[in-house]
């Protein structure tokens, strides 16, 4: 069974998307030929509190996506050389995404969006097999025991919001 996640799947609480992401398909077309990979590791971003979160100062021309339907992707570059792969989620209006950190075989953001030929011309972009990058259902389903939670990786600066729990990562 593959079944291409839409709108209603990522138009709900950013942490429950976060874990159930666990287990799905990234897919992405790439010559003409889908590349699948299984996703192992993501981290939530939620809110207009999350400080951590681009859009924890409000919407700029970068986090703009955020605030904006979910299912869209937000893809930017950090330290000048490496694309993030983020999926909006929530309510639109509600600036919240998940980042793909890892998937099976390929651990790191940066290192997954340059297998995957990723850019920032997918950003803004609905997630759908007609833009090439998409995330499936394949039937996968990841017992909670078998999820760890932990702090996100390189936020320290975010003060509390460092701590929470907001990395979901297959054991």
């Amino acid at each position: 069974m593959k079944k291409v996640l839409g709108k209603n799947f990522f138009e709900r609480e950013t942490l429950i998307v976060a874990c159930e992401l666990l287990g799905k398909y990234l897919v992405r077309r790439i010559q003409g030929k889908d590349v699948a990979l299984m996703i192992t590791e993501v981290e939530a971003y939620d809110g207009f509190e999350d400080r951590a979160s681009h859009a924890h100062k409000g919407e700029t021309t970068r986090s703009a996506v955020m605030f904006g339907e979910a299912g869209r992707w937000y893809v930017y570059l950090v330290y000048g050389m490496y694309e993030m792969l983020n999926i909006v989620t929530g309510a639109h209006g509600y600036p919240a995404a998940v980042l793909i950190r890892g998937v099976d075989g390929i651990d790191g953001p940066g290192r997954l969006t340059k297998f995957l030929r990723i850019t920032r011309t997918h950003h803004g972009k609905h997630s759908t097999r007609a833009n090439a990058l998409w995330i499936e259902d394949r039937g996968v389903v990841i017992p909670k025991q078998k999820i760890k939670k932990t702090a996100r990786i390189g936020v320290d600066y975010a003060g509390t919001w460092a701590k929470k729990k907001y990395r979901f990562v297959m054991k």
